[in-house]
């Protein structure tokens, strides 16, 4: 995986957890840097360990899936950008508590990484040379930092941004699962 694609998977993880942190920023009205830096925390760190978690599970099981899994890759990928570019037309307006404590921010933080654990999945299948230790640093760091300027930018600017990046991560996220399915069969061979 090259580091432009693994900064835009990065990024395109970060999208739910950064437009949670703007309704964070938003609930509390003016904001601290020890609460963004909380938030980028606990959002950086779940992202970072859920792949890690799907990766090691996903590694147990590659060898029986392996003449499948670009096609795992994409299933995976194309359900949760699907369910992102569904979650940013929603209706429903998020609502967020606006306490820092451990069990909200707890919740809130394992709600926003449960698709970087079928990341982690797909790291597996299909990335048999991938360095997970820089993929889920690079996971943790863009997440922490995007985190935390998302509760900056709730607080001050408002949700209008919140479903807008969770619809371009959703759109990113099936983007590489289509780009690995073209990969698989010969038909393109992108640099990144």
């Amino acid at each position: 995986m090259s580091i432009a694609e693994l900064i835009l998977f990065a990024v395109a993880l970060s999208a739910d957890a950064f437009a949670v942190s703007v309704c964070k920023g938003l609930s509390t009205g003016k904001t601290t840097l020890k609460e963004s830096c909380i938030c980028g925390t606990w959002f950086g760190g779940f992202q970072a360990l859920m792949p890690l978690l799907g990766y090691l599970l996903g590694s147990t099981f590659a060898r029986f899936i392996t003449s499948v899994d670009h096609w795992v890759a994409l299933v995976l990928l194309v359900l949760i950008g699907g369910n992102m570019i569904r979650e940013s037309f929603s209706e429903e307006e998020e609502k967020v508590n606006n306490s820092y404590g451990f069990m909200n921010m707890l919740t809130m933080a394992v709600a926003t990484s449960i698709d970087a654990l079928a990341i982690g999945v797909a790291f597996a299948v299909e990335y048999e040379n991938i360095n997970i230790w820089l993929s889920i640093s690079v996971i943790g760091a863009t997440t922490f930092l995007l985190s935390a300027i998302g509760v900056k930018v709730g607080s001050t600017v408002g949700a209008r941004f919140g479903k807008k990046a969770t619809f371009i991560g959703g759109v990113v996220l099936i983007l590489i699962g289509l780009k690995i399915i073209l990969e698989a069969y010969g038909l393109i061979n992108l640099p990144f």
